[in-house]
């Protein structure tokens, strides 16, 4: 399906890998990897500024050594972090549109990988907006990473809802659906251990439902 992929393509400056504008291309090892495992784990659960790198040599174990070897400073390690869970969640909305026989279908399924997320034993919220929370500065190269996400998240679902609603008399304008969805998506990500994640889910299902139907 052309037009379906081409909702989701590549920037013409991102990374041709992910599809988004955010991914590095660190050298690959045995102790790098072992290393971003650990922080991503520890920066996930604890908080970024609340792990030192001390913490990360002595759960991964490595040396500072090879530490410094393979990210030269602590801010390369969060966001090689943070490219990670970039490239898995642009991993995830191409799954969507590549298993989805219509736009619509593949918004639902997006909105479904959000819902599941929920349920995750291991879920403590968006990486995102966690590490935006951290990092206020809009320069800093955290926050600029983080925005940039964000970005190629909403420009594809901005590219979906505009086949979604064609040529519809009713037709809505796709990039407020887009961004309905993401206020959404955030507001369910970051309250659902408040407010009770089965009514949670529901209701940003009902939420993305109605963008579908409603709007169009």
């Amino acid at each position: 399906m052309p037009s379906l992929v081409s909702a989701v393509a590549t920037p013409a400056s991102g990374d041709a890998d992910t599809g988004s504008q955010v991914s590095g291309g660190e050298r690959r090892s045995e102790a790098r990897e072992r290393l971003l495992r650990t922080a991503s784990r520890l920066f996930y659960d604890e908080g970024i500024r609340a792990v030192g790198v001390e913490r990360i040599l002595a759960e991964a174990p490595a040396t500072r050594a090879t530490f410094y070897r393979h990210f030269p400073s602590k801010e390369d390690l969060v966001l090689a972090y943070l490219r990670g869970v970039d490239a898995q969640t642009v991993a995830a909305v191409h799954a969507a549109v590549a298993g989805s026989s219509s736009p619509a279908d593949a918004v639902r399924l997006i909105g479904a990988a959000v819902a599941d997320d929920l349920v995750r034993p291991e879920f403590r919220g968006c990486a995102f907006l966690k590490a935006a929370a951290e990092y206020a500065d809009p320069r800093d190269p955290v926050r600029q990473l983080v925005l940039a996400h964000r970005d190629w998240y909403r420009t594809a679902l901005t590219g979906l809802f505009s086949e979604v609603f064609a040529d519809s008399p009713r037709r809505g304008r796709p990039e407020d659906a887009a961004q309905h969805f993401v206020m959404m998506r955030d507001g369910v990500m970051s309250g659902a251990h408040l407010d009770g994640v089965d009514q949670a889910r529901e209701a940003f299902r009902r939420g993305v439902e109605g963008l579908l139907t409603l709007l169009h």
